[in-house]
């Protein structure tokens, strides 16, 4: 597939897509921005292909498919202006369109829920083993989705401190957890 070209990524993408746009979904809660954000996690991922480590294949792809769609996230919140005149625009939807757009939706089962609910937990206890000077910048960053300056602001740190700590913080996950924990 990597040296393959176009032809040889369509059944990775058949394979693949589906999980894909499950995981942005589960970021983003919205149908649209998942199908966007999806294709551009395939074409990343196509991208990146030639600095692929042949190490977890489904935990890389799971990584950038998240980053993507924190990233897209956030790029998201901090248009809020653009955000009104599309709301506007779809205020001007009739009742009736609305219930069937929401009615289109996937409905998550109350199975999924509860594990998405007992992976939370895992992973805010895994957070609390971290040294006290690692787990604040990850739970601002990770968990409470905060830019590096915001935290930078909060804990008095300058900001190459704060991506400092973060950098050390992930290295010091990648000693003391295995992946095998988190898939």
């Amino acid at each position: 597939m990597r040296d393959g070209g176009p032809e040889q990524y369509r059944p990775f993408v058949q394979a693949y897509g589906a999980y894909i746009y499950k995981t942005v979904y589960a970021v983003l809660h919205s149908p649209h921005d998942a199908e966007d954000v999806t294709q551009e996690v395939l074409l990343l991922i196509y991208r990146s292909l030639p600095n692929y480590r042949m190490d977890g294949l489904k935990t890389w792809i799971t990584r950038i498919a998240v980053n993507r769609a924190i990233d897209f996230k956030r790029s998201k919140a901090r248009r809020p202006e653009q955000l009104m005149e599309q709301d506007a625009v779809e205020g001007q939807q009739t009742e009736y369109e609305a219930e069937g757009m929401l009615n289109a939706l996937p409905a998550p089962a109350a199975e999924s829920i509860a594990l998405r609910a007992e992976e939370l937990r895992y992973i805010h206890a895994k957070v609390d083993e971290l040294p006290d000077h690692y787990r604040e910048v990850i739970h601002a960053f990770y968990i409470e989705e905060k830019t590096y300056e915001q935290i930078a602001v909060e804990t008095g740190l300058e900001r190459k401190s704060v991506e400092s700590r973060l950098y050390r913080a992930r290295n010091w996950m990648r000693q003391h957890w295995r992946k095998e924990d988190f898939e």
